[in-house]
């Protein structure tokens, strides 16, 4: 499938030219048709043959050996959720905090990665220590004092607001010689750019389907490194994840499945392998390249002193300076052309990926100019 068989394939760019991918993206038929299909079998044909469970848990375990592949993770290091949220809270929930622990997050962080450090800081007495950035750009430098006496810190692999895209690796070396673990909020990057969380050494990393993935609602996925999975204490028990459900002293799986619970929507699981299965058929380099070459073309467009964040390429998040954020995005979708605002900078952002196209940008960019 290349870039523009993509676009054919989804069937909200028939009427709209659509930049808010990094808020939801919209589906392709592939991925919409293995729903449904999904949800079909489930209800009228499963009953009767596999069973509705073993039908639920194989479509569970189909979506963790795609995000595996898609990560470069192994299945056994992969736990399915709803939602980045859930992961990045799951993590919080599952290490044993002690007042003065030490948590690191930067200043650009989505709420979903700011949210919980900040309770934890009121309930449970943890610092939190913000890593400041010039504009979303962060250098490895800037974590080296407030990595010292951490017990974890928190990052984007991709800021949210900015588009910049951040040091991970060498943040996670930093980290770890200081001996704190790192919790990576990816949902901005798989489905732009090739992620792989070897190279990255991460110990956990967070991220869903509904996005740059073009997947549904509702299927998350957190990675935890073998090892490092070793540190949580799974706060919640069921059956699917323990050797031994009817055991009178139970003992969790030995993977990241003890910390999936058993019954879930599963057919927006096998939403997620259709999704994954798309984004490889076109091919990450194909879809970055694409994205790389659109989010040029935005940016040459734009005047210095409208775009924030890197005028170099970085990711398909393209933030920009308007005199009326709300109402620009008013006007913008009433040409049917969709992006967002981001409150916090008084901006608004566009998001694009592979399936848009020139003449897209181009109307974009009437409303700026």
């Amino acid at each position: 499938m290349t870039p523009d068989e993509l676009r054919e394939a989804i069937p909200a760019t028939d009427d709209v030219a659509y930049f808010n991918t990094g808020a939801s993206g919209p589906s392709p038929r592939p991925v919409v048709e293995a729903v449904c299909e999904f949800a079909r079998y489930h209800a009228f044909d499963a009953p009767g043959g596999e069973g509705m469970y073993e039908a639920g848990w194989r479509a569970e375990r189909e979506a963790r050996e795609a995000v595996a592949r898609l990560l470069g993770a192994t299945v056994d290091e992969v736990v399915m959720t709803q939602s980045t949220t859930a992961g990045i809270n799951l993590v919080a929930a599952s290490l044993t905090w002690r007042p003065g622990d030490v948590v690191v997050r930067t200043d650009a962080e989505h709420p979903s990665g700011a949210l919980p450090w900040a309770r934890l800081a009121d309930v449970r007495d943890v610092e939190v220590r913000v890593v400041e950035g010039d504009d979303g750009e962060f250098e490895p430098a800037d974590f080296a004092a407030a990595v010292e006496g951490a017990r974890l810190v928190c990052l984007s692999a991709v800021t949210w607001s900015y588009g910049t895209s951040l040091p991970v690796a060498e943040v996670v070396e930093l980290a770890h010689e200081a001996g704190a673990l790192v919790l990576v909020d990816a949902v901005q990057a798989p489905g732009q750019l090739p992620v792989d969380v070897g190279t990255w050494g991460a110990d956990f990393v967070a991220g869903a389907g509904h996005k740059w993935l073009l997947g549904p609602w509702g299927a998350g996925f957190l990675y935890l490194r073998d090892e490092a999975r070793r540190a949580l204490e799974p706060t919640r028990i069921g059956g699917h994840g323990v050797e031994d459900p009817f055991a009178s002293h139970p003992r969790y799986a030995d993977s990241a499945e003890a910390f999936q619970l058993t019954t879930a929507q599963a057919s927006v699981y096998a939403g997620l392998s259709a999704a994954v299965d798309v984004v490889l058929d076109v091919g990450l380099d194909a879809i970055s390249s694409r994205i790389a070459e659109l989010t040029d073309r935005l940016k040459d467009g734009l005047p210095d002193d409208r775009l924030l964040g890197p005028r170099p390429y970085e990711t398909g998040l393209v933030s920009f300076a308007v005199d009326d954020p709300e109402g620009f995005v008013e006007a913008c979708a009433a040409d049917g052309v969709v992006l967002r605002d981001v409150p916090p900078l008084g901006c608004v952002r566009a998001s694009v990926h592979a399936f848009n196209d020139e003449s897209e940008v181009d109307r974009l960019l009437a409303h700026v100019n």
